[in-house]
């Protein structure tokens, strides 16, 4: 019995990094982004904990989920008629990372595809947070290479 359910957890899990992975495959393709990139952020913002929320205060407003999409964005994707609350953004994981890879593609659409511009993701375009796009931007590059490396060796 005790095998059966370790079996049972195992195959649970496999799932859920499956279906992950999923979600950041689809999104890349979606938005032309390498999915690895998107998995990478979504490590820094909520290691990957798709419930988490951060309050940031009452001038920087509250981050949702895997991507930590912050709630300026909710207006417009309410209006879009992407999603109906916060709420959507912690019960749908895969609409999360899709959500999340369409502000980094208009990020680097707006100040092209390079490591600082993926900073803006992050610290956004003042030039007062250059310093903080800059840091942003090398945890997430040191995090790109990590699951790089991880995904040579189980891939």
């Amino acid at each position: 019995m005790r095998l059966i359910k370790s079996l049972i957890l195992v195959a649970v899990c496999l799932c859920s990094m499956n279906a992950s992975a999923f979600c950041f495959v689809q999104a890349g393709e979606r938005y032309h982004l390498d999915p690895m990139l998107l998995e990478a952020i979504a490590m820094q913002e909520s290691s990957l904990n798709p419930r988490i929320t951060n309050d940031n205060g009452p001038r920087l407003g509250k981050d949702y989920g895997l991507m930590q999409i912050n709630s300026r964005h909710i207006p417009e994707l309410v209006r879009m008629g992407v999603i109906r609350s916060p709420q959507d953004l912690l019960n749908d994981p895969c609409l999360n990372v899709q959500i999340g890879a369409w502000i980094l593609a208009r990020h680097l659409r707006t100040c092209g595809v390079n490591w600082h511009c993926l900073g803006s993701y992050n610290a956004g375009f003042s030039d007062k947070n250059a310093g903080k796009r800059e840091h942003y931007a090398n945890l997430i590059y040191n995090l790109y290479i990590r699951v790089n490396r991880s995904q040579k060796i189980t891939g």
